[in-house]
């Protein structure tokens, strides 16, 4: 080993250990919170006052005591999920405490805390290994990933001809309502998007095919004019920008600096300029600080105060479910909100759909432990694959899961056919990573 290369991995070790790492969660959980005191300052629907700071300090620095599990668990995919989704419930609770929205507000925050604990338990630490009866050869893994770029291409030049328009960023919201694509085109752009290209990128990009990566990244990027959505313009340098992490960082740290540096210099940007929302610095804040991050808070916030009013949902808004039961909604949950309170269709996490729309805050933390062991799955499928390559091939999952209901993930985004794939893959395949990242960690560490 070179002397630079020895002095990155001792600087990856060191940035790994148990007191860099609990410095590291906890100025996270500080960043959030200052964050959300600026996000206010845009955002109407999100409110802050200092009369009531000390409550919500109080409140979030208790709750920062759960980013300790962080600290103490392996790296896995639920690893990279769970640090995800205890961001945005520390932004629930931060902004529940100044909430004007009218429902029991102290049970939500506690509902929401006890909710992320119990997803947690699972997803951090059920980790045993799926038996592997049937593993893919390594000539059938080449074949796998060829025909993951042919499907891709495949569904790239049909969608296309359902919608292709290039328009920026400002004005997609002027053309998407009107997009419309059959089941199966719409079913197979959310898994080519969100969990093929991924995959393959990662795979590509470990193994050393950097043309092939490349190719998938264009690919990737010819989503953009097809969905017109801000996610598929920036998956791209999101991946990049994982690939740059996780070579740079132990797995752990880079999960949690893949959203605390792009929060830090949202902050940091817009503190120091003063800019405007609509200039360039605030329009990276609003992409990162506000629409990655707090509109997946705030979204708990407004569940709870429409459904402290109306009827639950008891899951019938899956739509297999819906045909079976009575449901006393007729339209989506993302519809209904866009008509309760005009801030355009709100998505939101299991957190709020499978939680608080379908079974109320008080039943909502067994369903949110019901949800970590189903994506603890995740973990057992991707047992021996080496942490690097799972941290890339489920980038996009972690922000797609803060912002669509699991049922959802796991079958239009396709987070079931990636545990899927992560089963099948044969582990010699990256054995070298695999063999680097174990000499990385030989103290128990994960990375």
């Amino acid at each position: 080993m070179s002397v630079p290369s020895r002095m990155i991995s001792d600087l990856r070790s060191r940035l790994d250990s148990k007191t860099a790492l609990t410095v590291l969660v906890l100025l996270h959980s500080a960043l959030t919170c200052l964050s959300l005191i600026k996000v206010a300052t845009f955002q109407y629907y999100i409110s802050f006052s200092v009369e009531r700071l000390w409550i919500a300090v109080i409140v979030a620095a208790s709750f920062s005591v759960v980013s300790l599990l962080f600290v103490v668990a392996r790296f896995s995919f639920g690893y990279f999920v769970g640090f995800y989704f205890y961001t945005m419930i520390l932004g629930f609770l931060w902004i529940d405490v100044f909430s004007y929205y009218s429902y029991e507000q102290l049970p939500a925050g506690i509902s929401a805390a006890l909710a992320l604990v119990l997803f947690l338990l699972p997803v951090l630490f059920v980790r045993a290994p799926l038996r592997q009866p049937f593993v893919l050869s390594n000539a059938h893994f080449e074949h796998l990933l060829t025909l993951i770029l042919a499907v891709s291409m495949i569904t790239i030049a049909v969608a296309a001809t359902y919608n292709f328009r290039l328009v920026s960023v400002d004005h997609i919201y002027d053309y998407r309502e009107s997009l419309e694509f059959p089941a199966a085109v719409r079913y197979l752009t959310g898994w080519v998007s969100s969990t093929l290209l991924p995959f393959a990128f990662a795979c590509y990009w470990l193994l050393g095919h950097r043309w092939r990566a490349a190719l998938v990244l264009i690919l990737l990027l010819l989503f953009y004019p097809i969905t017109l959505t801000k996610f598929a313009f920036f998956t791209p340098a999101w991946l990049i920008a994982l690939a740059v992490l996780s070579r740079l960082l132990e797995a752990r740290t880079a999960a949690i600096a893949s959203i605390f540096v792009p929060m830090l210099v949202g902050l940091v940007v817009i503190v120091a300029t003063g800019a405007a929302i609509n200039s360039i610095p605030g329009r990276y804040f609003d992409i990162v600080n506000i629409r990655m991050i707090a509109t997946a808070s705030s979204a708990l916030d407004i569940y709870n105060n429409f459904f402290s009013s109306h009827p639950l949902t008891w899951f019938c808004q899956i739509s297999v479910l819906k045909p079976l039961m009575h449901c006393p909604y007729e339209v989506q949950l993302s519809i209904l909100m866009h008509d309760a309170y005009d801030l355009g269709k709100l998505n939101a996490s299991l957190f709020a759909t499978e939680g608080i729309a379908s079974v109320g805050i008080y039943l909502a933390p067994l369903t949110a432990l019901a949800s970590g062991f189903v994506l603890a799955l995740g973990n057992r499928a991707s047992a021996g694959l080496p942490p690097r390559f799972i941290l890339m091939s489920a980038g996009v999952l972690p922000q797609t899961l803060l912002n669509v209901p699991l049922s959802v993930a796991l079958l239009t985004h396709g987070a079931a056919l990636l545990f899927l794939l992560w089963y099948v893959v044969p582990r010699s395949v990256f054995a070298q990573e695999r063999s680097a990242d174990g000499g990385r960690s030989r103290s128990g560490k994960a990375g």
